[in-house]
């Protein structure tokens, strides 16, 4: 059985996915990360990222307390 694919919400910081995922953009195009080949990828959720969807570390600062929730 594969293992499961694991999304991890960092405190303050980006979504990160373990596991063996594709990320598509909206016409289905495959988005390769900026690490490639690394186990995991760290999504953006502060909405900062010049990397979108990719995170680039400028969350920092950013408060996940104070951030839209759904």
């Amino acid at each position: 059985m594969p293992e499961p694919l694991v999304i991890r919400c960092r405190e303050n910081g980006p979504y990160v996915v373990q596991g063996a995922v594709k990320i598509v953009d909206h016409l289905g195009n495959e988005l390769i990360p900026p690490a490639g080949g690394k186990a995991a990828v760290a999504l953006c959720r502060c909405g900062a990222s010049k990397t979108k969807p990719f995170c680039d570390g400028s969350h920092r600062g950013f408060d996940a307390a104070t951030a839209p929730q759904p």
